[in-house]
C-alpha cells in the first residue's frame, strides 16, 4: 500500500505523508504473541527504511504506535479479571485506550505540523512504555 501510494506522490511531485499502525511492542517484546510482536516491530521498522528512502520525494512515512485498547482483538483480555487488571496496573492513565485516542496522533502526523517528523513511531499508549 505504502508503495503504491509513494509512486502517486512522486508521479504528482506533491509529496504526502503516510501513517502506518505499528504497536507499543513494536519497543518490546511482550508475551504470548511472538509472531504479532515481530509484524509489528517490522512496520516500525519499514517505517524508518522509507522514511529514509522516500524523504527526498517529500514523502514522510511516520507510524502510530497503540498501546492496549478496547477493541475486539482484546475482548478475551479484558473478560480475563487477572490479567485485565494486571494490565490496567501498568497503564499510568488507569485505562484501556479506545480508537478515538489515536485521532489526536493521525490528525498531527498527516498535517503541516509535522512537516520535520519523519520516521517516527508515536506512542498512544496510555504512558505504558513509561514504565
Amino acid at each position: 500500500m505504502a508503495q503504491a501510494v509513494a509512486k502517486q506522490f512522486v508521479k504528482q511531485k506533491s509529496g504526502g505523508k503516510i501513517i502506518n499502525i505499528a504497536s507499543m511492542l513494536s519497543f518490546q517484546g511482550g508475551i504470548r504473541v511472538p509472531s504479532y510482536t515481530a509484524a509489528k516491530s517490522g512496520v516500525r521498522g519499514i517505517t524508518m527504511t522509507l522514511a529514509n528512502e522516500w524523504a527526498k520525494y517529500g514523502i514522510n512515512v511516520n507510524a502510530i504506535a497503540p498501546g492496549y485498547m478496547a477493541t475486539n482483538n482484546t475482548k478475551a483480555l479484558r473478560a480475563d479479571k487477572k490479567r485485565n487488571q494486571e494490565i490496567l496496573d501498568r497503564i499510568p492513565a488507569g485505562r484501556w485506550g479506545i480508537l478515538d485516542d489515536l485521532v489526536g496522533a493521525a490528525i498531527f502526523l498527516a498535517s503541516r505540523a509535522s512537516d520535520y517528523v519523519n520516521g517516527y513511531t508515536l506512542a498512544v499508549d496510555g504512558g505504558w512504555l513509561a514504565r
